[in-house]
């Protein structure tokens, strides 16, 4: 989980240090997109779109992962975040990326250690499905924003 951490940390710095670079012009994360859109760089690496679109991304795994926790209590992690990579991010990423993917899960943290990590003082399942619904229509706006400028397709450069 430290690798889809670190991608998510990334991808928030991204935007909020172009959000800090003008916190007038950029109030919105869609202006960052309509201003590189404009400025033509939307699809560098370190772009905000880029970033923008693999932050909601990841947020779709992690909710797929939630949902898969959730929906089938006697999953392993691998099983919960294989299937999660399979709907979500596998088919953004090439080769390298994928077999990558592999080779982590091979690394994924007992699921029971993972819930008590997670859990807190609270209903663990209660929160995840709560994230799940509250969670979800944020990134489906998201993508509906970026199909509607046609950048919802780009893969893993």
């Amino acid at each position: 989980m430290v690798l889809v951490k670190s991608d998510i940390g990334g991808n928030i710095t991204r935007l909020e240090n172009k959000y800090l670079s003008n916190p007038t012009e950029f109030n919105h994360l869609y202006s960052m997109v309509q201003a590189e859109i404009a400025a033509k760089t939307t699809k560098s690496s370190s772009s905000c779109t880029n970033g923008l679109l693999w932050l909601t991304r990841a947020m779709d795994f992690l909710v797929e992962l939630f949902r898969n926790l959730v929906s089938h209590p006697d999953w392993t992690m691998s099983q919960a975040c294989t299937d999660s990579y399979s709907k979500t991010l596998k088919k953004w990423h090439g080769w390298l990326a994928s077999s990558s993917f592999t080779v982590a899960m091979k690394l994924a943290p007992d699921r029971k250690k993972f819930m008590d990590v997670i859990s807190g003082s609270g209903d663990v399942n209660a929160d995840m499905e709560k994230f799940c619904s509250t969670f979800s229509p944020h990134l489906e706006e998201n993508h509906k924003f970026l199909v509607s400028v046609g950048l919802d397709d780009m893969k893993a450069s």
